[in-house]
């Protein structure tokens, strides 16, 4: 995932090229299932799950699962890892502490990194 040079909160317009990727970030997050997989994974005993342990879990089919980890894994926001036949799922987490600054005001922003 690419950031954008300024946030959306900042109090300066955010240029359109960066709008339009964090727009398509946001898009990947707003859907309940792939909310659910990136809880789910970040839960998982070793912070990473391949696609046979979501499916249950979600109560969907395999190929619907994972689509959503196609939208996630391009969104920038999950690593993909091919182990034999299986391919694992990870976070990756400074993609979330950059969405997570993104959209945190500048004062708050600050504010949390000092204490």
């Amino acid at each position: 995932m690419t950031a954008p040079q300024i946030s959306p909160l900042a109090g300066e317009p955010i240029a359109r090229a960066d709008a339009e990727r964090l727009a398509g970030v946001l898009k990947a997050l707003a859907d309940p299932a792939r909310l659910r997989l990136l809880s789910l994974i970040q839960s998982a005993p070793e912070g990473e799950a391949p696609v046979t342990d979501l499916i249950a879990p979600l109560g969907l089919s395999q190929p619907t699962v994972s689509h959503h980890l196609r939208i996630l894994t391009e969104a920038g926001l999950l690593e993909r890892e091919k182990r034999g036949v299986w391919a694992y799922y990870r976070l990756v987490p400074t993609a979330i502490a950059m969405i997570a600054d993104l959209l945190t005001p500048p004062r708050k922003r600050s504010a949390r990194k000092t204490r």
